[in-house]
């Protein structure tokens, strides 16, 4: 299920409380992410990806400084930007491979977590094509006792996108990838501390197996 409101709150709050006191550039971008919810990392990942037009999964610093501006980072100035940028362009090539990037960005998060969120996710992709939409929800995500569709203010279908929006970042295409929604429990993981709490929630929130 998405973050509660409450749990977004928190990590926003605690995130941008950290973020004032961070030195470290690429603790400093993990923060500013974070301290936008748990959508955060992911919404700067897909910016990146849209942004990669040739498809080769690169970046170079003009278009690394665009990617943080157009998301909304105005915490970082040019040189903190250029900071982050060296520390994965180490062969002074010009240039930052965007996965090793996103592996980076990522809290540190244990082996038994990300596995509740590929558990999840692998149940919720009942065609098993590697995407979560709105055809796969239907049977998995209960609609009936949402209040605009008990009365019949929405049709089930709009039940369910608007369930897979709140997973989504910025353009909301209705699709969510494994990426992205590992990318979105990032989130939600940093802002629980508790292991036992996070098994807890993720077997809740998506009736899996013990």
């Amino acid at each position: 299920m998405a973050a509660t409101q409450r749990t977004n709150k928190e990590m926003q709050i605690k995130s941008k409380a950290a973020l004032a006191k961070a030195t470290d550039p690429l603790e400093k971008l993990q923060l500013a992410c974070l301290s936008r919810g748990a959508t955060g990392i992911k919404g700067l990942a897909r910016k990146f990806k849209i942004m990669d037009d040739d498809g080769n999964r690169s970046i170079d610093f003009k278009e690394f400084e665009k990617g943080l501006r157009e998301y909304g980072l105005t915490e970082f100035d040019k040189a903190t930007m250029q900071e982050v940028f060296q520390i994965f362009d180490k062969d002074g090539s010009g240039t930052i491979d965007f996965d090793e990037f996103l592996v980076k960005l990522r809290p540190p998060m244990s082996q038994h977590r990300k596995a509740l969120i590929f558990q999840a996710f692998d149940k919720l992709d009942k065609t098993g094509d590697g995407i979560i939409t709105v055809e796969d929800l239907r049977g998995v995500y209960n609609v009936k006792k949402h209040p605009k569709y008990l009365n019949g203010e929405w049709t089930e279908d709009q039940c369910l996108k608007v369930f897979l929006d709140s997973f989504d970042s910025q353009d909301k295409d209705g699709k969510i990838t494994k990426e992205e929604f590992e990318n979105y429990y990032v989130g939600v993981s940093a802002s629980i501390d508790s292991d036992s709490y996070f098994d807890l929630m993720m077997r809740q929130a998506w009736n899996l197996k013990p």
